[in-house]
């Protein structure tokens, strides 16, 4: 999409997000810290209470909730956070983007390239940004169509269940292995990494817990693989949400060829979606319900998101640039109607709903 403005209006855009960020960062202090180490003692307290409540088979489905939970903070609020840098400023090794592992099949050094630089570099522009369907599926009506897209709707549902996998995947370009582009021997060292954290994961979740409740282990078992089937429901359902409803736009290599600081901001507010809820609702997505501000600001510490939201909407209506924002069923629902659409042939699809214009709107 070209952009309405003019480059100076753009530059002045770019300062004012500088701006609203050197703010932040200037502001960073113990309430932060506080924060993140509150979440994670939580965090782990969930954990604990739905490892000990396995023991108990009547408290069976309260066990699988509460290691949901706790998987679901680890890696939103916690990992995927942490992993982006937001905490490195507090000097804890325990919070530093370098070293941290997360729950998560998908090792940390893959994902910190994937996501922190391909696809927060290059947000929304095709063929460069693989989030754009995950090389699994047709999320843009300017991704030429093949039957093979027919499966859309299945496809989506796969990853959906999967998505811990299919985000361990992302780096091997499987897609790019069955067209010829990618070479097998150029992805040696990242399977192997991969299957490394496999097993590991593996091992926690599939053998060394279960085995420790003795004859209960087939409950076990089964309530481990559940939590993360929920952990992956979950994420994959904030994550689409907040990338691919209507009104999020994507953009050609070419328009973004020399972008300036204030059309990289440009590209970020019209590449996402916010997702409207409560403050719980919030710490549950680890803020990414707060998309815009995240990929305006991926460094900044997550929960500062709501605390700046309502500036940068009002520095976004002030340039005529569009803030799309509405509450989970809508962002959910123009999703599976876009992922069902673009399963047939078409290169342009028929426009949506507009997204609400109020974040409180039903």
């Amino acid at each position: 999409m070209k952009p309405h403005l003019t480059p100076a209006q753009l530059d002045a855009f770019g300062e004012e997000m500088d701006a609203l960020r050197r703010r932040v960062l200037a502001d960073l202090g113990e309430d932060d810290a506080a924060y993140i180490r509150t979440v994670v003692k939580r965090q782990q307290q969930m954990e604990v209470l739905g490892r000990a409540l396995f023991y108990l088979p009547p408290a069976w489905p309260l066990a699988v909730a509460a290691l949901s939970v706790s998987k679901i903070l680890e890696n939103m609020e916690i990992g995927h956070n942490v992993m982006h840098g937001q905490y490195d400023w507090m000097g804890d090794p325990h919070l530093s983007s370098r070293v941290y592992e997360w729950d998560n099949v998908c090792p940390s050094d893959q994902w910190r390239y994937s996501h922190n630089y391909l696809h927060h570099t290059f947000t929304n522009i095709l063929g460069k940004d693989r989030d754009i369907g995950y090389g699994v599926l047709r999320m843009d009506e300017d991704q030429p169509w093949h039957p093979y897209y027919l499966g859309n709707p299945l496809y989506a549902f796969l990853l959906m269940v999967f998505f811990e996998w299919g985000v361990a995947m992302h780096d091997l370009e499987v897609e790019n292995l069955v067209n010829g582009t990618r070479r097998l021997e150029e992805n040696r060292a990242l399977h192997a990494a991969i299957m490394r954290k496999v097993r590991r994961q593996a091992l926690k979740d599939y053998v060394l817990f279960p085995a420790l409740t003795g004859p209960l282990l087939p409950l076990t078992l089964a309530g481990n693989a559940a939590a993360n089937l929920v952990r992956n429901v979950w994420a994959f359902t904030i994550i689409f949400c907040g990338h691919f409803p209507a009104g999020a736009e994507t953009f050609t290599a070419e328009e973004c060829a020399d972008e300036s600081r204030g059309h990289w901001y440009y590209r970020q507010v019209l590449g996402s979606a916010n997702i409207s809820g409560s403050p719980l609702f919030h710490v549950m997505t680890g803020n990414l319900s707060h998309q815009i501000e995240h990929h305006l600001f991926p460094d900044l510490p997550a929960r500062r998101y709501p605390q700046v939201a309502d500036e940068v909407r009002e520095i976004c209506e002030r340039y005529g640039i569009a803030y799309t924002t509405g509450p989970l069923r809508r962002q959910l629902g123009s999703v599976a109607r876009k992922i069902c659409r673009l399963a047939l042939p078409g290169r342009r699809a028929p426009e949506d709903e507009p997204a609400a214009a109020d974040p409180l709107a039903a």
